[in-house]
């Protein structure tokens, strides 16, 4: 019997699953229970069949053993069957739909867009393109990303070019679509990836609207983190029959989390002293708003420590050199809002700080999901006031457990100041966060000497 089952799922996959389509009578009451008996089967990634190319690319990529998200999802996508996954963050999702997507769309390029991925922020379909590129090296498919913020005539020069996989953020593809520069009739496979942000950031009418213009037979899979209500119901709108692939919720076990009671005038020399004492390994802050990430970046740059910020006010170019400098080791430390929650792969990340606690236990999980990613270890840490109770209830019931309280002793908590910390971490300021210099005695400014420019007055008989 189980030489039986291994030959049925190994040639399953090198045919692409086009067996499928030989015993469509059969195929629920043979495949289905079949998959699910051969999952204990596949502990590594040549059991899933795939082609020789995308072989090569996971070996290259350093992908050993599949992830459960993997392990569980892999086999029903190549399938071609709906999927609905729920997997906690930092468990390989991504993989779990690119391998199929790429494996049945086959090696070649069309040049029409057969695959669409939907995510909610522009780092997250980045990092999606990314991965796409990876794995589908030499298959000839195209993969592009089309997202608010970077240029139209770009998007507009590549999709004339002709593309196979487009990941897009939902409010740029709808302008797209509006324009006709985009035509969605050959979509074979729709992903919306972390669709509870895109609720949250109030995309769900977009979402509709895409998916109306998709064709009616097409392969979907929905994957996300958490699952309130409103996604449940999307869920059996646009999913059909699916296969729910759902394993442990929360956060990974391998986060420590950890509360400092602090008021908010001391939060920054208390960042300051627990990062004089983390080590070189890259840390994530996380803050409440764009001006105080600029601010806080700024003030642990004049510490010594490498920062960048990432925050929504930033351009797309600024955005990409954080980020890039986040991964390269150039920064130690990037300070963030929540558009940094998702999104962000970085390896090794030891520590997530949140200065400002998140306002929804989903938040939380997403923020600490950048830690402790592929079964690695990370530190979770939480700065609350007497005014965060309600958060802290929250998050402790979303997590199942109560977090330890922490005061750090030889913090001085009646009047400790961002100087007398930084006097202590002894480090030299950073490039770019010391004051401007002034000008020496006695020389004059650049501009001295220099013509005023004449203010624009008009033309014709307006001007004055």
């Amino acid at each position: 019997m189980i030489n039986i089952f291994f030959i049925i799922t190994k040639y399953a996959g090198r045919a692409n699953c086009q067996c499928l389509r030989i015993w469509p009578r059969y195929s629920r009451v043979l495949f289905t229970p079949c998959l699910s008996l051969c999952l204990w089967w596949m502990s590594d990634f040549e059991s899933f069949g795939f082609s020789e190319a995308i072989s090569r690319n996971v070996t290259r990529a350093g992908f050993k053993t599949p992830t459960p998200i993997q392990k569980e999802a892999i086999p029903h996508a190549l399938a071609g069957k709906d999927i609905l996954g729920l997997a906690q963050t930092g468990t390989g999702k991504t993989a779990a739909f690119v391998l199929p997507m790429l494996e049945r769309l086959g090696d070649g390029s069309a040049r029409k867009i057969r695959a669409l991925i939907v995510a909610p922020t522009r780092e997250l379909a980045e990092q999606i393109h990314q991965v796409i590129v990876t794995l589908g090296k030499d298959t000839r498919l195209q993969s592009m990303t089309i997202y608010g913020g970077a240029s139209m005539n770009r998007q507009l020069a590549d999709l004339r070019k002709g593309v196979d996989i487009v990941v897009a953020c939902p409010g740029r593809l709808l302008d797209h679509l509006q324009r006709k520069s985009v035509t969605l009739d050959a979509v074979e496979t729709l992903v919306l990836d972390e669709a509870d942000q895109m609720f949250d950031m109030g995309f769900l009418p977009a979402i509709k609207q895409i998916v109306a213009k998709l064709p009616q037979k097409r392969q979907t899979m929905l994957f996300s983190a958490t699952m309130p209500e409103e996604i449940r119901k999307l869920s059996s709108q646009i999913l059909r029959d699916p296969v729910k692939v759902e394993l442990a919720r929360g956060p990974v076990a391998t986060i420590s989390h950890a509360l400092y009671p602090v008021t908010s005038e001391l939060k920054t020399p208390l960042l300051l002293h627990l990062l004089k004492d983390a080590g070189d390994q890259p840390i994530l802050v996380f803050t409440k708003t764009k001006h105080k990430a600029t601010r806080l970046a700024d003030q642990l740059a004049k510490a010594g420590f490498s920062t960048a910020s990432l925050q929504g006010n930033l351009s797309q170019n600024r955005r990409d050199s954080a980020l890039a400098g986040f991964k390269s080791g150039k920064y130690q430390i990037l300070v963030a809002t929540d558009i940094a929650a998702r999104g962000i792969d970085v390896n090794n990340i030891s520590h997530i700080i949140n200065y400002d606690i998140p306002a929804s236990s989903e938040t939380y999980i997403h923020r600490i999901g950048r830690t402790a990613r592929a079964t690695k270890s990370g530190d979770a840490y939480t700065f609350i006031t007497s005014e965060d109770n309600r958060q802290v209830r929250e998050i402790e019931k979303a997590l199942g457990k109560p977090i330890e309280k922490r005061t750090v002793k030889d913090f001085d908590y009646k009047g400790a100041t961002i100087a007398d910390i930084t006097a202590k971490i002894n480090r030299p300021p950073q490039p770019g966060a010391a004051p401007k210099a002034a000008a020496p005695a006695g020389e004059k400014p650049k501009t001295a000497g220099k013509p005023r420019r004449r203010r624009f007055q008009g033309f014709g008989k307006n001007r004055r």
